[in-house]
């Protein structure tokens, strides 16, 4: 289990610090203040990002992955 500082959380997400420190204050996003310093699973940040992906998107590439034509990253 790797874990993240606040600015390695913030470099994860491409979001400034401050806005990670508010998010995980509001508990919008996973993370445990421990001390004086914030502390992120870098997996949990992952699932977090993975749950703002728009469904719609999700479906679209879900079909051109199920395609006939589809290798390994590109169509044929």
């Amino acid at each position: 289990m790797k874990t993240l500082s606040l600015p390695e959380a913030a470099d994860f997400l491409k979001v400034h610090p401050e806005e990670v420190r508010r998010r995980a204050k509001q508990g919008a996003i996973p993370g445990a203040k421990v001390g004086r310093r914030w502390v992120f699973i870098e997996d949990d940040l992952a699932v977090y990002l993975r749950s703002l992906y728009r469904y719609d998107c999700l479906e679209r590439a879900e079909g051109i992955l199920n395609r006939p034509d589809f290798r390994g990253g590109c169509l044929v």
